[in-house]
């Protein structure tokens, strides 16, 4: 049985900036979206560090916030899917604690995530 993955996390991590979108794929359009680019955001981060782990924390607690306010905290009662390890590997080791920072925060704040791990249900001639 197909689990429908109506709403995924997707994260886009560079050198200065931390971008965290939930996105529809039944519309194709991001319904919520947090980032450091942000004036709000950055503002009251220390330093003007906009792309470390706290950097990181901070955009998942907005997200969060506005989600709830949209109404789509518990992604209606499907969760809000992201698959972890994916976004590590497309990211880097060196991100994996920004990736972390901003899952924690989801979950902290008290959005449903469904957390998945497409890795075993591959087969080996799949991965290349």
């Amino acid at each position: 049985m197909t689990v429908l993955k109506r709403y995924v996390l997707r994260l886009f991590i560079s050198l200065k900036y931390i971008t965290a979108n939930v996105v529809d794929r039944n519309n194709g359009r991001i319904v919520a979206s947090a980032s450091t680019v942000e004036h709000s955001i950055k503002e009251n981060l220390e330093c003007g560090r906009s792309c470390n782990a706290k950097a990181a924390v901070v955009v998942g607690e907005v997200l969060a916030m506005r989600l709830k306010v949209e109404g789509l905290d518990q992604g209606q009662e499907r969760g809000i899917h992201v698959d972890v390890n994916k976004e590590i590997a497309k990211k880097g080791l060196v991100s994996r604690t920004k990736v972390w920072g901003i899952v924690n925060a989801l979950k902290n704040n008290g959005v449903k995530l469904i957390l998945d791990d497409d890795s075993n249900n591959a087969s080996p001639s799949s991965k290349y």
